[in-house]
């Protein structure tokens, strides 16, 4: 079945749902009603995030805290890619991080972890890193809208390279965009793959300065692989489209 893409759609917990009713809280219900300007018997469509259950419902009630919706249908569909991706982005300068998280959303990632590099010029304290989290968890979140995922992708708080080092056994293939790696190609790496189902991918994307070579020994003394991207240097905000959008085409199409 195909999805209605000019449809709004919204994310509701398990709670939410009662019979055949579902109830919209939060800042949604201002979207609903100042900005969509939806009204009484408008179709929306609604995604448990608990469940990845997908609705058809019909606007029953809006009210200044709430919208109540009633159900249709159930829409037997997936939008998920199979290969779980999380994406370790270097921070990068200005508002790059804000595209670079919308993109790789709509793209299907499953998670996005910036990382504080040697060659990072952005730097976060405690008291602003809280209110970054906020604002790039919120982007992702109306990516995740308007691109149908039934799920809504964790921003996580920044992290350095020792600490995904620690953690690099959660992972069944770590690829490091190096500019500097001559050989081995992302499509090299790909074809070594036999299966896709739940397959852990991470991709590590370096700041605008590259990353540092004391930080890819790092990481391949652990295990992970350095990969060319071809003969051109790419900002940081187009690498980690491009490996993912490639990621995907060998993988999934």
């Amino acid at each position: 079945m195909e999805r209605n893409s000019e449809m709004p759609k919204f994310f509701v917990k398990n709670e939410q749902i009662k019979d055949n009713e579902i109830t919209i809280l939060g800042e949604d219900v201002k979207h609903i009603a100042n900005v969509l300007r939806l009204k009484k018997e408008d179709e929306i469509q609604i995604c448990n995030l608990d469940t990845k259950m997908n609705y058809i419902a019909n606007i029953n009630e809006i009210d200044k805290k709430y919208v109540k919706c009633k159900i249709k249908k159930i829409e037997n569909t997936n939008s998920e890619i199979q290969v779980n991706i999380t994406l370790y982005q270097g921070l990068p300068k200005a508002d790059k991080m804000e595209y670079i998280i919308q993109k790789n959303v709509e793209l299907g990632v499953k998670k996005i972890i910036p990382v504080e590099m040697e060659r990072s010029i952005v730097k976060f304290d405690q008291k602003t890193v809280e209110k970054k989290i906020e604002r790039w968890q919120k982007i992702s979140e109306v990516a995740s809208k308007q691109s149908g995922r039934d799920i809504i992708p964790k921003i996580e708080i920044p992290t350095n390279i020792k600490k995904i080092c620690e953690n690099i056994n959660e992972y069944d293939i770590v690829l490091v965009a190096y500019e500097n790696e001559e050989d081995n190609t992302l499509k090299t790496e790909l074809q070594k793959i036999k299966r896709t189902d739940n397959l852990k991918i991470a991709i590590i994307i370096g700041p605008e300065g590259g990353i540092d070579k004391k930080e890819i020994l790092q990481l391949k003394e652990v295990g992970a692989r350095t990969i060319t991207l071809g003969q051109r240097i790419l900002r940081t905000e187009t690498a980690s489209i491009v490996v993912i959008s490639n990621i995907i085409y060998e993988l999934e199409m």
